[in-house]
């Protein structure tokens, strides 16, 4: 079901959110600071173009990646958050589309903060040993 899904995925949007977040990551690249979060963004490229059969697992909280998720706010991640919730509003009026407007809200919380954040594949038993 999940290959099914990313088929129908890029025809509903997906490739336009990966060419989104590759677009922001090449932007964030040019700069050297920037490079860990552009690299980051070309791993929600690949989530975004992609992402039936992955989860998301929030296991890594700390000042760095905190400071991180400030920067992303204010420096690209509001606008992509804001196009997964227009994508996710207009796939949600049909029956169909829900499925894919619950994988672009899943991609509106990333994008608004990515950082401290893995993709897992959904099979994976992942267990938080604290």
């Amino acid at each position: 079901m999940g290959c099914l899904g990313n088929i129908i995925w890029m025809i509903a949007g997906g490739i336009i959110s990966a060419i989104s977040w590759l677009a922001v990551g090449c932007l964030w690249c040019l700069t050297i600071v920037g490079i860990p979060i552009g690299l980051q963004c070309f791993k929600m490229a690949g989530l975004s173009f992609m992402p039936f059969g992955k989860d998301v697992v929030r296991d890594q909280d700390g000042l760095g990646n905190f400071l991180l998720n400030i920067l992303w706010i204010l420096f690209g991640g509001l606008e992509l958050a804001i196009m997964h919730l227009f994508f996710a509003a207009i796939l949600a009026i049909t029956i169909i589309g829900i499925p894919f407007a619950k994988q672009q809200f899943k991609l509106a919380i990333l994008s608004f903060t990515p950082f401290g954040a893995r993709v897992v594949p959904s099979d994976t038993v992942y267990m938080d040993i604290r």
